[in-house]
């Protein structure tokens, strides 16, 4: 059956201190896992042993909740690699690679723990680490691994194939489900069933001690179950049940006590002890464990006993599990006597003692020698063994402890536990400490000023509770001298290096600026004397290395600044909008900026000491800082004061042009001024215009598109006009050449040559429409010409094609795309939309089409005028005609020769009968730009009507 796999770490690339790879050999809820070197190099690699050669069938890691690396590999191998062995040339063997998330989810605050399977023989293990997700936290461009979980079975282990092939056999023939039974992992009877007490998140949410406990008595059920006794089974499993719930409360709390410890609250920390300790009595006297232990069951070894190897080739795996992680090894007591009701007396030791509630009264008598057990140092590893001064104590039995002493005994004694009196002061001390040393005495100013950080932090407390307890009947004087002397010691503690006197100088300072001085009404010039002398050792200490010291200076910066006493005086601003030094340190420049950016949140710039003026040399001045996010937190500030002064804010700045936007800052600067403003930024205005001439040159390009299939089908109707004309003027001249062949057979070809070339020279740069003509009307201008400039012609606004504006009304009803969207009204002959006919006709206001012979009627401005062909002509090109016609104002610009009444230049000599006198083009039904009826000669034409 798989199971946990002990393992020792044999190697690592590095880790930063305070976090080796040797915590991965302990699982327990207050774990620091190992982490990678600051800014390293990747890949990161570890290399772990196993107790034996072993199956490994699964992987648990669990990984850091922002330390998280992209991906892990992982190799194993039978032996050492060569660079551990030389004389051995085994090399590592990839398994594969697992991918970790990047947590962002999460908001970086769970753990991932990823299990992977895998069949695979070895001694040696290799995880390799690859480069970390990118974050906001970590700094450093680490990863970490919390803990490592290794479930196998030994490889030698040879299982008795035959046996589980037959209750395999039985199991199916009775029907049996293996699953359910593996559900809450009694069912011993099965090889590939992992108990969940070997899983890794069990040991790392559990109190150690709790989870031997659980491990012992979940052994002892299984050999009720092998043995029948189920009654005793069931007590076993339900006392699993709740203590598995009690583990998991003891491991918070465990949890929530180095937290405690790491802040340096040991009030807390006493606190969650004691509540441990009062938690676990209770449980185990309701479970009456010691009932259900037997003392066979207990964890039995000799004091004079050495630790057990982590290789020992003769353990079982159970025990191997046990020998990987040494300082969570508990000892147990021999026989299960009644629970003591006193609480049994603290003693420190270098491992936690598993199950004190269980011993037994004598074992409460001082602590002998016997009760440290003295190791052999041989088997552990070197950076666990104890220093020898550490190993002289526990032979000595620890005989010097310091008995417990309770708040309520201290007295006058210092909270610390020290007692005696600091070192006298020196001369140097003397000379500065006069203010101080007669209104507090020796005694104070001297802990104060003392070595020992406890004695200078009961100094200041003391300091706190005298002025506390000063009578309001004392003289003004004597409370001035008081609170001068207790500002000249606060000034000294803010820059001290020790965490719990630095807070108790900040409780001191806050006391009297909100409680000493309104109580004694010493005004805002005491307060003012206090907040000057302190504020720049204040300011200094949001520069400390110590993240959780600068916050800290940071917040009561803050908290002071916008207390009643000290907001009117307008000190704080002030100072802060001092400039930056250049030279100033990255830390101090950050939290500079930072506390002027939340101070005018919330003071603004009316009477609090921030004005338009200071702020913005100020923010000026960290825009041209080396720390990025100093030059950040200074975007922001000017963006706030643009909201508030708009263009105000300007006149500190450089002029927006395109030098003073060479410069990113500026450019990200200007941008940020428009977004406030509502408009659009450079890009924006850059992308938007990109985006217009991009929609301009795609619907140019469709127009040049659908002129060219126009001028397509005009050069196709021209084509057909040549011939159709040369087909009419053949036919005569036949006749004529036919007569004259017997007279004079030579001349009739010159002739008929002579009529095509006159013919030729003739339409050559002439618009047939309109009659004009132009040197510039080759081919392509009078495609030009037809498209602009004809006033015969209009471009249709449903399908954009040139028709007649004469055959307008009969285009819209037949020819055009849209012709199922129009209708022809009965009096006035128009094609109108559909959905407007009704209205149109019920009106009654159109004007009357006359019959065609009588008049034409214009689609264009709705009159009646002459009929006939030539008078189109007249109407949309004349003088005194259509004046809704678009183009008629370009052709009466145009100096034309006079022309005759049918349309010809002046000066031609062509007869109506004449080859020249028929039709210029033959209109084809299904042409786009028909050919003006009649051309030059009206009998030859077709009407409009008829078209």
């Amino acid at each position: 059956m798989p199971h946990k796999i002990g393992f020792i770490v044999i190697s690592s690339s590095g880790h930063e201190d305070g976090f080796s790879a040797k915590e991965l050999m302990v699982h327990a809820p207050t774990v620091n896992g190992w982490r990678s070197p600051r800014l390293c190099q990747y890949p990161q690699e570890i290399v772990l042993q196993m107790v034996e050669r072993c199956r490994i069938r699964k992987l648990q890691l669990l990984a850091h909740q922002y330390m998280i690396s992209s991906k892990i590999e992982f190799y194993i191998s039978e032996n050492l690699p060569e660079y551990f062995a030389p004389y051995k040339s085994e090399r590592f063997r990839r398994l594969g690679y697992v991918s970790l998330s990047d947590n962002e989810k999460t908001s970086y605050k769970a753990r991932e723990l990823k299990s992977v399977y895998v069949d695979a023989v070895g001694q040696y293990l290799k995880l390799t680490f690859h480069k970390n997700y990118v974050n906001r936290y970590n700094l450093y461009s680490q990863v970490a691994l919390v803990a490592i979980n290794i479930i196998g079975e030994p490889a030698d282990h040879s299982t008795d194939t035959s046996h589980t092939s037959r209750e395999k056999l039985i199991d199916h023939y009775l029907g049996n489900n293996l699953d359910e039974s593996a559900l809450d992992g009694t069912y011993s009877g099965k090889q590939d069933l992992i108990s969940p007490l070997d899983d890794l998140a069990f040991d790392m949410y559990q109190d150690p001690e709790v989870a031997q406990i659980i491990r012992k008595l979940d052994e002892k059920k299984h050999d009720a179950v092998r043995h029948e006794h189920y009654d005793h089974a069931k007590k076993l499993k339900q006392a699993i049940a709740d203590l598995q719930k009690v583990g998991e409360r003891l491991g918070r709390y465990e949890v929530e006590k180095r937290c405690a410890v790491e802040r340096e609250d040991y009030d807390l920390a006493k606190q969650k002890k004691q509540q441990m300790e009062e938690y676990r009595l209770k449980v185990y006297q309701q479970l009456e464990l010691h009932n259900l232990l037997d003392p066979d069951l207990m964890v039995r070894r000799p004091p004079d006993l050495p630790l057990e190897p982590v290789a020992y080739p003769t353990a079982s795996p159970r025990q191997k599990k046990s020998v990987v992680a040494p300082q969570w090894e508990k000892t147990e007591p021999e026989s299960p006597e009644p629970l003591p009701v006193e609480k049994p007396p603290e003693a420190p030791s270098p491992e936690p003692v598993a199950i004190q509630p269980f011993s037994p009264p004598a074992a409460q008598a001082p602590i002998s020698a016997a009760a440290f057990p003295k190791i052999n140092v041989e088997f552990l590893p070197y950076d666990e063994r104890p220093l020898p001064a550490i190993r002289k104590q526990q032979e000595e039995g620890f005989a010097c402890l310091e008995p417990e002493v309770n708040e309520e005994d201290l007295g006058d004694t210092p909270r610390s536990g020290i007692t005696g009196e600091p070192e006298p002061l020196t001369e140097k001390a003397l000379r500065e400490a006069g203010p101080a040393l007669e209104v507090f005495g020796d005694v104070l100013v001297a802990g104060a000023y003392s070595k020992t950080w406890s004695y200078r932090e009961d100094s200041l407390l003391a300091i706190y509770k005298k002025m506390m307890e000063a009578p309001v009947s004392l003289p003004k004087d004597d409370l001035k001298n008081l609170l001068r002397g207790a500002v000249f010691l606060i000034v000294r503690a803010i820059k001290d290096i020790v965490s719990s006197v630095f807070h108790a100088s900040l409780k001191l300072l806050k006391m009297i600026i909100t409680q000493y001085i309104p109580k004694h009404k010493l005004g805002k010039q005491e307060t003012a004397h206090c907040v000057e002398r302190t504020f720049p050792n204040l300011l200094a200490r949001t520069g400390d290395s110590s993240a959780r010291l600068r916050v800290a200076a940071a917040n009561f910066i803050q908290e002071m600044a916008l207390c009643n006493e000290v907001k009117p005086l307008q000190i704080i601003p002030v100072h802060l909008v001092q400039p930056l030094k250049p030279n100033s340190p990255t830390h101090l420049a950050m939290s500079q900026v930072e506390l002027v950016e939340r101070l005018l949140k919330d003071l603004g710039t009316e009477n609090s000491g921030f004005t338009v003026d200071n702020v913005m040399k100020f923010a000026s001045g960290a825009l041209e800082h080396r720390v990025y996010e100093v030059r950040e937190t200074a975007l922001r500030i000017i963006f706030d004061m643009y909201r508030q002064h708009r263009a105000v804010i300007l006149e500190y700045l450089p002029p927006d042009d395109a030098n003073t936007r060479k410069n990113v800052l500026y450019k990200t600067l200007f941008d940020g001024f428009a977004k406030i403003d509502g408009k659009l930024t450079e890009a924006e205005m850059k992308a938007q215009k990109k985006t217009a001439s991009e929609e301009v040159e795609k619907q140019k390009k469709e127009e040049i598109k659908a002129l060219q299939g126009q001028l397509a089908a005009l050069k196709e109707l021209q084509t057909e006009a040549h011939a159709a004309k040369e087909k009419e003027s053949d036919l005569p001249k036949s006749k004529v050449q036919g007569e004259s062949s017997k007279k004079s057979p030579q001349p009739a070809p010159m002739e008929a040559l002579d009529d095509h070339s006159s013919v030729a020279n003739y339409l050559d740069n002439l618009c047939i429409f309109c009659g004009e003509r132009d040197e510039s009307f080759t081919e392509e201008g009078l495609d030009l010409h037809y498209w602009k400039r004809c006033p015969m012609l209009a471009r249709c606004d449903h399908c954009k094609q040139v028709v007649e504006i004469a055959s307008l009304t009969e285009h819209l009803l037949t020819e055009c795309d849209k012709k199922d969207n129009f209708g022809k009204c009965p009096r006035c002959c128009e094609a109108l939309p559909k959905d407007e006919l009704p209205k149109h006709i019920k009106g009654k206001a159109c004007n009357p089409a006359k019959p065609e012979k009588v008049a034409n009627h214009c689609p264009l401005c709705h009159e009646n005028f002459t009929p006939g062909e030539e008078a189109w002509k007249v109407h949309l090109m004349g003088k005194d005609g259509c004046r809704v016609n678009p183009r008629r104002a370009h052709s009466l610009n145009k100096s034309l020769p006079v022309q005759s009444v049918t349309g010809r230049p002046a000066g031609t000599a062509l007869n109506r009968s004449g080859p020249t006198g028929t039709k210029l083009r033959s209109p084809s039904i299904g042409s786009k730009i028909p050919t003006p009826r009649g051309g030059l000669n009206k009998s030859t034409g077709r009407t409009y009507a008829k078209r």
